[in-house]
């Protein structure tokens, strides 16, 4: 058993899930609009802020459970804390189910206390955040602190199970990963609005994400443990599971310190860009970056789906496979940007008028350095996934060196040289061109051409 042949039918059922994804809330929040007072989409627009808070308490552990159990399916013996153990292709007979079992304990240990800090923040620092604004709040409280409750259990549940994206993911299941999310945002679509027609308010939204979690973690369970994976489990043990753990956790960490570092780098501007810059234009440069943020999505897509692939062939040191696959990735990329950048500044703005947004896109040289700005970032993401199949954080360092770069710059060129959305864009695009956007492609280029 090795990890599942990825091909075409993979990559249809991604755009699928991906596209499913994005127009289920373009199709529910007119419908949100309508229904729900003003202030209640305020309060609403604070809970979805919660998911947040949940992908910064992995804190880089979901990609290095996934890159591992990849590991474990294509026939390695044992977890390594820097790089990997190599096999040949006629080695893999079988997969070591004792290590398997280990690594599963492994993610169920650290997920189990990571979801109970978070439901313990959420419930005390949370509810007293939700009881400040409930003092102004004209609406239903009631039915503000019921929704709140949902929230509270939803994203802890949520963190929980994310292991079982790290198994499907690992074990090669690209196309049912997706089949199933896709399946997850059609019953949450379809539940948010049967309970609004009901009358049930936030609690309709907040009720339907529960339920919709609680599919897909089912399907994704189900998945997962087959009668061969169930059967061969039960008779492993756990013990050991902790040096597992042990053995992820340096790597996993600087995955972490690298999130934030991008944070500072590539989300920081979107806060303190209303400090000196009118809202209405930094209305523009969100609804604009939201657009990109789509087509860096889709631009993705290809490695996303071929990583555990990839992570398979680093294992069986099959550098032919992993260089055709960085080269299709990288001019997939360069495509997407150069046919989504064409589109958004050709139609985006007719688009935007036919929905009756009263909010404009970023138009000429700003657009158009932003573009460039989303597709370096995304080129330079898309190479250090190929770093990181070697299990190896090498670039953790210079993604927090730029993020402090970034932060600086933005107070200095928005703040005191009063540059407006040019320092926004301009502040990562000067820390990033210095430090990272040449390295890492580099990086990969160098190695897999040797």
């Amino acid at each position: 058993m090795a990890v599942e042949n990825i091909g075409k039918r993979d990559l249809i059922w991604a755009m699928l899930a991906t596209l499913f994804r994005i127009g289920s809330g373009v199709l529910l929040f007119p419908m949100v609009l309508n229904m729900l007072p003003s202030e209640t989409v305020g309060i609403w627009t604070i809970f979805t802020s919660v998911v947040m808070i949940t992908g910064i308490m992995d804190f880089g552990f979901s990609p290095s459970f996934a890159r591992n159990v990849a590991y474990v399916f294509s026939g390695v013996r044992s977890l390594k804390r820097d790089g990997h153990e190599y096999v040949d292709d006629a080695d893999i007979i079988d997969v070591d189910y004792n290590l398997l079992k280990r690594t599963i304990c492994a993610m169920q240990y650290f997920y189990s206390r990571i979801a109970l800090i978070l439901f313990v923040f959420l419930s005390v620092f949370g509810t007293f955040y939700i009881y400040t604004l409930m003092q102004n709040y004209a609406g239903d409280v009631r039915e503000v602190y019921i929704a709140w409750v949902i929230v509270c259990v939803v994203n802890s549940y949520n963190l929980y199970t994310l292991y079982y994206d790290a198994l499907l993911s690992g074990r090669g299941f690209v196309k049912r990963k997706n089949q199933i999310v896709l399946i997850g945002n059609i019953s949450y679509l379809l539940l948010a609005v049967v309970f609004l027609l009901c009358g049930l308010g936030l609690v309709a939204i907040v009720s339907a994400q529960l339920l919709s979690v609680l599919v897909i973690r089912i399907l994704s369970k189900k998945s997962f443990y087959d009668k061969t994976i169930t059967d061969s489990l039960e008779l492993e043990s756990d013990e050991g599971y902790k040096d597992v753990l042990k053995a992820i956790m340096p790597n996993a960490l600087k995955l972490g310190l690298a999130s934030i570092g991008g944070f500072l780098t590539f989300r920081l501007s979107t806060f303190v860009g209303p400090l000196y810059i009118p809202l209405a234009d930094m209305a523009s440069f969100g609804i604009t970056l939201q657009l990109l943020a789509v087509v860096s999505s889709l631009a993705s897509l290809y490695t996303n789906v071929y990583l555990p692939k990839v992570f398979q062939w680093r294992v069986e040191n099959n550098l032919f496979q992993v260089r055709k696959t960085f080269y299709i990735s990288s001019l997939l990329v360069f495509a997407t940007f150069l046919s989504g950048g064409l589109l958004i500044g050709l139609l985006g703005n007719w688009i935007l008028g036919l929905l009756g947004s009263q909010t404009q896109l970023l138009s000429g040289a700003l657009l158009a350095f932003l573009v460039l700005h989303y597709y370096l970032e995304t080129n330079m993401v898309n190479s250090t996934e190929y770093l990181l199949a070697k299990n190896e954080v090498l670039f953790y360092k210079r993604y927090v060196v730029s993020g402090c770069i970034t932060v600086a710059l933005l107070f200095f060129l928005v703040g005191y040289c009063q540059w407006g959305l040019w320092g926004v864009i301009a502040a990562p695009m000067i820390s990033q061109s210095l430090l990272q956007y040449w390295k890492w492609p580099y990086e990969v280029y160098k190695e897999l051409k040797s």
